[in-house]
């Protein structure tokens, strides 16, 4: 029993990854589902694809390793987080679409809570902003529109999760309705501090308690599989959200340590410790991950819009057929030209946090076309995370955390197998990037917690000592042209938003 089954499920697909005893990956299956834009600026998923994704990938795994049910040692989850989930306790019905993290619908709402001065108590207790965002105002937004669910819920009839606990309910047969710290930390109706569900918040946004999953560590007992889904019924020992698994599988395990995710969106995480460091650059503080009841605290900055920029040239504009193309177009591009892309497509992340901002493209001549544009493209993605890592380092020296200017960048998720985009990441940061050798840091956070919970895996120093590189890269940039270019970013963000 020497086999970890990670569970990857994000924003457009899910995906399985079995892992060996010695972490490596041997087989893996992924599969897209449909988005759903019902309205400008909402997003949705049907919970049954996402669960359905989920148990094909699972087998088609498990297919292709050659192996039996019988070798798995445990389930890890990780998910994306926020993402909004209600359905019927005795059922198991869905009461409306999953409501996608990228979703703006709640703008208002965030909008009439700080007009009425909450967001102060929304910091204090959650470490979170009052954004649309976070998964608190997506479900009193289902609580207030589908027809009889404030009802249903104060009777006690209707669960709330996040897809983690949307998969475990289904994975067990509805047996256990749990989550972790990490996917709590992300409700908005969480204390990060006390490490409990919040009277204070479930009764701003009028949200029964009785709907709110069981809150455990990390690595944890969250329940067994049915035996019928996968052949025996298979421990579940381990679940985090994605970014908060990101930073465990880059064994971001000591304060000062930092690592980017590039995926649909791209997530910085910066461990602070045991300390929660409250951002006065509108960051987030918040649970990096929680082990054996301890919790270790994190500084995040998120870009709504990384990878799904490159999905964009390819399903909007259609100037792209497959992602790799990206890099030879964005290498034949005129050096002359200086387009800059905002992709503001759902609003500006950290740390703007700017709901209602929408996309831009600046600096256009009749000459600019598809390489220009994918140029611009990859760009977006470096600036907006000097955006987040200038944010980070201002907070940390508040805190008396030391300086990080010439610290590493650690990178993972699908946009960094891009060498011209972390260059140019590297250039326009100033500082080393470095690339690991295992890209799916995300999945390998999830098994290894799961499979140091079933004994399988080293304990946190022995897995840290695994962390090997692939690649390094340097900045190759000169200061004036570094500071050039990010003045015209700046100055493009602050022009997209007076539209």
């Amino acid at each position: 029993m020497g086999y970890i089954l990670a569970i990857d499920q994000g924003t457009t697909s899910s995906r399985a990854l079995l892992f060996d005893q010695d972490l490596q990956i041997v087989s893996s299956a992924q599969e897209e589902f449909p988005q759903h834009f019902p309205a400008s600026g909402w997003v949705e998923h049907d919970p049954s694809d996402l669960w359905a994704t989920t148990a094909a990938t699972c087998r088609a795994a498990i297919e292709k390793a050659g192996i039996s049910a019988q070798e798995i040692a445990a389930i890890g989850i990780t998910n994306q987080r926020e993402t909004t989930v209600v359905w019927d306790r005795k059922t198991g019905k869905p009461i409306h679409n999953a409501i996608v993290w990228q979703d703006r619908r709640t703008s208002d709402l965030c909008r009439r809570l700080k007009d009425a001065g909450h967001e102060g108590t929304v910091t204090d207790t959650t470490g979170l902003l009052l954004d649309p965002y976070f998964s608190g105002t997506k479900l009193a937004w289902l609580l207030d529109t589908v027809e009889g669910a404030r009802e249903r819920a104060k009777a006690g009839d209707l669960l709330f999760g996040t897809v983690d606990s949307w998969l475990i309910w289904n994975l067990t047969g509805g047996a256990r309705h749990v989550t972790d710290a990490t996917n709590a930390a992300r409700t908005m109706l969480f204390d990060i501090h006390r490490g409990t569900w919040s009277d204070e918040m479930c009764a701003m946004l009028d949200i029964p308690k009785s709907m709110l999953p069981e809150v455990l560590d990390c690595a944890a007992d969250f329940g067994m599989t049915r035996a019928d889904l996968f052949g025996r019924e298979i421990p579940i020992l381990g679940v985090a959200g994605d970014q908060q698994a990101a930073t465990v599988g880059q064994a971001c395990f000591q304060p000062g340590m930092l690592k980017s995710t590039y995926g649909t969106g791209c997530f910085a995480l910066l461990n602070t410790g045991e300390t929660p460091v409250r951002s006065e650059n509108r960051l987030l503080t918040t649970i990096a991950y929680q082990l054996d009841g301890k919790r270790s605290y994190a500084l995040e900055g998120s870009i709504f819009v990384a990878g799904a920029v490159v999905q964009w040239l390819r399903d909007g504009l259609k100037i792209i057929r497959d992602a790799a193309e990206t890099q030879p177009l964005a290498e034949t591009a005129d050096a002359g030209q200086d387009v800059i892309l905002v992709p503001a497509f759902t609003g500006l992340g950290a740390p703007y946090w700017n709901a209602d901002c929408r996309g831009a493209i600046f600096g256009l001549t009749r000459n600019s076309g598809p390489a220009e544009l994918a140029r611009a493209a990859l760009e977006s993605v470096g600036y907006q995370t000097r955006d987040l890592l200038e944010a980070m380092q201002a907070d940390w020296d508040a805190s008396g955390g030391g300086d990080r200017t010439a610290a590493t960048l650690r990178v993972d998720g699908g946009m960094t197998a891009s060498d011209w985009a972390m260059q140019f990441l590297s250039d326009i940061i100033g500082a080393s990037v470095d690339r690991p050798e295992v890209l799916e840091t995300t999945a390998m956070g999830a098994a290894w917690l799961a499979g140091q919970r079933a004994g399988v895996y080293p304990d946190m120093a022995g897995f840290a000592d695994t962390w090997a590189l692939e690649r390094r890269f340097e900045p190759d940039m000169d200061e004036d042209t570094r500071a050039a270019k990010y003045a015209a970013w700046k100055r493009a963000v602050a022009a997209a938003q007076e539209v």
